[in-house]
This record gives C-alpha cells, sequence and structure tokens, in this order.
C-alpha cells in the first residue's frame, strides 16, 4: 500500500529537523538487516533517502540509475549485497556515523 504525501513530508520534515531521528532510521535499518528482515530494512533506508539526499543525489555519488536505486529499496527489489553495503556506506559517510554489532549474550 503506498504511503500518503502527508506521511512522507512528515518524515522529511522531521528528519531535516532532528538528526538523532535521521540516525535512528539507519541504525533501524541495520537492525532490520541484521534480524533477517530485508523489506523493513530497504523500507527505512528509502525513507532516510527520500528524506536527506534524494535518489538523484545518491545515485551520482554511487554512479547509479536513481530509478535503480529507487528500485531497490523498494518492497519488491531484490538489492545484491554489494550495492546495498555500497548504500550503506555512503548515508552512514553523509551522516557522519559508524555503527558496530555487539552481542547482547556472554560467550561461555
Amino acid at each position: 500500500m503506498p504511503l500518503t504525501r502527508d506521511f512522507n513530508e512528515t518524515i522529511k520534515a522531521r528528519a531535516q529537523a532532528d538528526p538523532a531521528f535521521r540516525i535512528a532510521l539507519l541504525e533501524e535499518a541495520l537492525d532490520a538487516f541484521l534480524n533477517n528482515d530485508l523489506e523493513t530494512g530497504k523500507l527505512l533506508l528509502r525513507d532516510y533517502v527520500n528524506a536527506t539526499v534524494g535518489f538523484e543525489a545518491l545515485g551520482a555519488e554511487l554512479h547509479k540509475s536513481p530509478k535503480s536505486l529507487m528500485r531497490m529499496l523498494s518492497d519488491e527489489g531484490n538489492p545484491r549485497a554489494d550495492n546495498l553495503f555500497a548504500v550503506v556506506s555512503h548515508l552512514k559517510a553523509h551522516e557522519g556515523v559508524s555503527f558496530s554489532v555487539h552481542s547482547s549474550t556472554s560467550p561461555q
């Protein structure tokens, strides 16, 4: 089901005004990927791109077609790992953040 314009504009306005919200979108996307929820991760990345850099600029930076990137991050997209990681790497650099993975259980 397509999202309404109001929802997309709300996300964009919040992302532009709230750096913590932008970072949380990226963090949640990566968390979804690590928990085998590719669909949610792609859609969160798509929301982030739409609210920040835009697909035209992202495509230019990655030397990829913006339409190809939009398809890749759609609910039916099937991105290759190298393309997905290139997008994530660029978005992390754009935001000036890094993430690390930590085990939630203690080794025995």
